[in-house]
């Protein structure tokens, strides 16, 4: 089965609410929220997430299956102190993999964003997470050094790495 990869909109709120709950079930250590919080979060929060895509400076995109379903997601924004961020880093269990190629395709679209954004795209990955720092290391990216406490369970640091941004 094919997959494109594209944004979105906040009138696609539901959709990305969905895959949004089935982002903090799968991998709760890496939200920085719970399901509970989730499922209490109303309508407009919900468009206002779904939209900061098209907001300056920010970009989502997520991997569409031909059937229409959400397989995949990846956001970037810039902060005002570390440049371009990769955040809600997700695929679908169904879909994991590099013979699949959704991590891939999705990165490679936020890093073309991050190119117009800044010299360094970084982020944070809970370091009980060995599935996605092999894949960031895979696609380039480096530990930086810097940590900081995860604050839910099971707690444990966030370790931030960096991938230089070269055209």
């Amino acid at each position: 089965m094919s997959f494109i990869v594209r944004g979105i909109s906040a009138d696609e709120w539901e959709s990305f609410r969905e895959i949004r709950l089935r982002m903090v079930q799968d991998t709760p250590l890496a939200y920085g929220e719970t399901y509970e919080a989730s499922l209490r979060i109303g309508e407009d929060e919900w468009r206002a997430r779904a939209g900061r895509g098209q907001e300056p400076h920010n970009a989502t995109y997520v991997a569409v299956a031909e059937d229409g379903a959400w397989i995949g997601m990846m956001r970037g924004f810039v902060s005002r102190m570390r440049g371009p961020m990769l955040v809600s880093v997700f695929v679908d269990p169904a879909w994991r993999g590099r013979e699949a190629g959704i991590a891939d395709a999705l990165l490679d679209a936020v890093i073309a964003w991050a190119r117009g954004e800044g010299e360094t795209l970084r982020l944070e990955v809970h370091a009980d997470n060995p599935r996605a720092i092999a894949f960031y290391r895979r696609r380039g990216f480096e530990p930086t050094g810097s940590r900081r406490p995860y604050e839910l369970p099971p707690y444990g640091d966030e370790v931030e790495m960096e991938l230089p941004l070269r055209a």
